[in-house]
């Protein structure tokens, strides 16, 4: 589940670049936001099921908050800095970046897999 979260959530990017290139229309906004939603929605669940198994019983608030914490850390810095890039290199670029930076990442699940099952 956490690879299909993960994928989706790479995948739905995409969307960005259709709705940034189809102008102002209503119908890929609602699809763009529904899908991408729903994406973050299942990979973030995954996510915190994976959390929350890493978790010793004894430190489970602490490291639980610590692991949360850490989890929203990178986007947050990374988020600061989308509207310059943004700027200097437009929307679809923007959003081939964010969908290539999930590619790491659903490299990781992947070698992950095997030890989390």
């Amino acid at each position: 589940m956490l690879f299909l979260g993960a994928a989706l959530s790479a995948i739905t990017n995409l969307l960005f670049i259709v709705l940034a290139s189809a102008g102002h229309d209503m119908t890929w906004l609602y699809i763009t936001i529904a899908m991408d939603n729903l994406s973050a929605g299942l990979a973030g669940a995954a996510f915190i099921a994976f959390l929350s198994s890493l978790t010793n019983i004894k430190f489970t608030a602490v490291q639980y908050a610590v692991f949360s914490s850490l989890m929203t850390l990178l986007p947050k810095i990374f988020g600061g800095y989308s509207g310059t890039i943004v700027e200097v290199f437009g929307y679809s670029e923007f959003f081939i970046l964010t969908t290539l930076i999930g590619l790491p990442i659903l490299y990781l699940v992947y070698k992950v897999k095997p030890y989390i099952d």
